[in-house]
């Protein structure tokens, strides 16, 4: 749950950005998207696999 400290002269407008700031750090809807669906473990170390291959041939320059 997430709490926002309001101060009496503070605007609704502020209190309402600081609590949106506060939920996307959280991650909770991300943690929520991801649960939706279930992904086999392999499948998990494959796309991290290949997110890690992509990465250091971009830092190589291999793709322009």
């Amino acid at each position: 749950m997430l709490i926002i400290d309001s101060k009496d002269c503070e605007n609704i407008d502020k209190a309402l950005k600081k609590y949106k700031k506060k939920f996307e750090k959280s991650r909770t809807l991300l943690q929520l998207r991801e649960r939706q669906a279930f992904i086999k473990p392999s499948i998990r170390r494959r796309t991290q696999v290949l997110k890690a291959v992509y990465k250091q041939q971009l830092a190589a320059g291999k793709f322009d």
